[in-house]
């Protein structure tokens, strides 16, 4: 074999089909056959030539002949250039000037009409299509709050069918409106927000949350211990990823937030679910909490008040498990995003308030509070024996300069926000809106034959559960996709929130009453004749 006509003759027929040497890798790899970039390389440069099988790959994939390869004059196959003309072998009016052969005009005496036919007639095996997945640390985190339901309902209102929607805890939808206030100011600031804060976040913002969680009675937080980001959700991924080590356990409620559950796993930890009691109004069960903890446990996630079921911790529940914590050496993560949405004159209490030995973080913001979820802005405070957690500290930090900062614009009105008049009060008190819309549906499905459910004591979503006996819901998904094809109403199931007794499901009760009062009609109609 002459090496140095296969090298010509193989880049030669890599440039027709558009060909890079990770091209002819890729392939080499799809089908099974051992080649390296060096050894490509090498034939390439004409130092080496391949092996019988290498040779039958590189033909195969270039759409050639070996013979062609290896010099044989006969012409190549389709999607090849014939051979080009040696200087002493020219046609008449080649160029015998010396050029190299990849330079000379193909042979004459073959018409493009025949190339053409030989072509079409010649198998041609084309390079097979690159396709990209997800990435597989995607395999086990699921976010079904905005699942495949959702997608069903937003295929249905585009052929123009009307759907009640009782899945998403979003306030402006449904009539729920920012305070004026806060509109101006962030209007009269908007050129000043332009370029990007401090990573951890304006100093206005901070100091405004500092003062908030004194008023909370969180203990030891400085300025330098407050992280603002783009929602709590946003926070809770970056904590996650500065926290978990690979085979780290984290104890997370059931039901919980999904979030919280794909977040750890997300970041190669095991999200391990202490169960939250319905008999005892969905209160964390301690027993089952102490029964998870394992030598892998390094936190505990707290959900207060909570989503889905709408449950206020009592003062006596967290200081059991702050002791839990204390007992194991455990981080306290604590979601208190709706803190200010609690009614029938209930006081909530930060956890973090009561374990000032222990290292917390507490997540908070203004999405629901001032029914801004589309601004986005939370903020995370880190509080109690920082000493035990300085590591951790800087992989949030590090994190937190990685994405250069939340968004500035929202951050600007954090301070008018917390320190300004409160008109979510308006809202959870026996005559607010959220209140007495609350009263309405725990009513209507405590009329529903079949249902049992909590009053929900903070928050605005309820977490009701269909008799097992009288339906035999077997699967939630299923439910939640029977009740939207047939009477156009949107839930979210259980299993949704990581609760994995069938039969439950939550209802976001922010839509107006009329809306309500609607969807639950049909709810009631439906589950009139409904069974699985």
């Amino acid at each position: 074999m002459d090496q140095t006509v296969f090298s010509e003759r193989l880049r030669e027929a890599m440039g027709e089909r558009g060909f890079k040497q990770v091209d002819l890798l890729r392939i080499a790899s799809e089908r099974g056959q051992k080649l390296g970039k060096s050894q490509l390389s090498q034939y390439l440069s004409g130092k080496t030539q391949p092996r019988a099988s290498v040779l039958a790959f590189l033909a195969d994939a270039l759409g050639t002949t070996e013979d062609w390869l290896l010099g044989s004059p006969s012409e190549p196959a389709a999607g090849v250039a014939p051979p080009a003309a040696s200087p002493s072998s020219a046609s008449p009016g080649s160029d015998a000037s010396g050029g190299s052969p990849a330079d000379a005009p193909p042979i004459t005496g073959r018409s493009n009409s025949h190339i053409a036919a030989r072509q079409t007639s010649q198998e041609v095996h084309p390079m097979p299509a690159r396709k990209f997945d997800k990435s597989s640390k995607l395999d086990h985190v699921s976010y079904d709050v905005r699942g495949p339901a959702l997608d069903e309902a937003m295929r249905m209102e585009e052929d123009g069918i009307n759907i009640l929607k009782l899945n998403i805890g979003n306030p402006a939808p449904f009539g729920f409106t920012t305070p004026d206030e806060v509109v101006q100011d962030m209007a009269s600031q908007l050129r000043d927000t332009e370029g990007y804060s401090d990573s951890r976040g304006l100093f206005a913002a901070r100091k405004a949350i500092m003062q908030y969680d004194q008023l909370k009675g969180i203990p030891n937080v400085s300025m330098n211990d407050i992280y603002t980001g783009n929602g709590v959700s946003d926070l809770i991924n970056l904590v996650m990823q500065a926290m978990v080590e690979t085979g780290d356990e984290v104890l997370v409620p059931s039901p919980d937030y999904p979030l919280w559950t794909a977040c750890v796993t997300l970041a190669g930890g095991k999200a391990v679910h202490y169960l939250c009691d319905e008999q005892a109004d969905w209160l964390p069960d301690l027993d089952d909490m102490r029964a998870k903890i394992s030598s892998n446990t390094k936190a505990v996630v707290l959900i207060n008040p909570n989503n889905p079921t709408g449950a206020l911790y009592p003062r006596e529940i967290l200081e059991e498990i702050v002791e839990i914590c204390r007992q194991n050496q455990l981080i306290i993560l604590s979601d208190e995003i709706y803190d200010r949405l609690v009614m029938d004159g209930g006081e909530h209490v930060s956890i973090a308030s009561l374990a000032p030995d222990l290292f917390c973080i507490t997540f908070n913001g203004l999405s629901k509070s001032h029914m801004i979820a589309g601004w986005r802005i939370g903020w995370i405070s880190i509080s109690g024996n920082k000493r035990l957690g300085k590591g951790l500290m800087e992989g949030i930090h590090m994190m937190s300069n990685m994405r250069l900062c939340s968004n500035v614009p929202a951050q600007s009105i954090v301070q008018t926000a917390l320190g300004g008049y409160q008109s979510v009060k308006n809202y959870v008190v026996p005559t607010g809106r959220v209140c007495k819309q609350r009263d309405y549906v725990y009513e209507r499905l405590c009329a529903i034959d079949g249902i049992s459910v909590v009053k929900p004591k903070a928050a605005f979503y309820i977490f009701p559960r269909l008799d097992p006996e009288k339906f035999n819901i077997t699967d939630d998904e299923q439910f939640q996709l029977d009740l939207l094809q047939d009477k156009r109403v949107l839930i979210v199931p259980g299993k949704g929130f990581n609760w994995e007794k069938p039969g439950y499901f939550r209802i976001v009760y922010l839509p107006r009453r009329a809306v309500l009062g609607e969807a639950l009609d049909q709810l009631e109609i439906f589950l009139s004749y409904y069974r699985q």
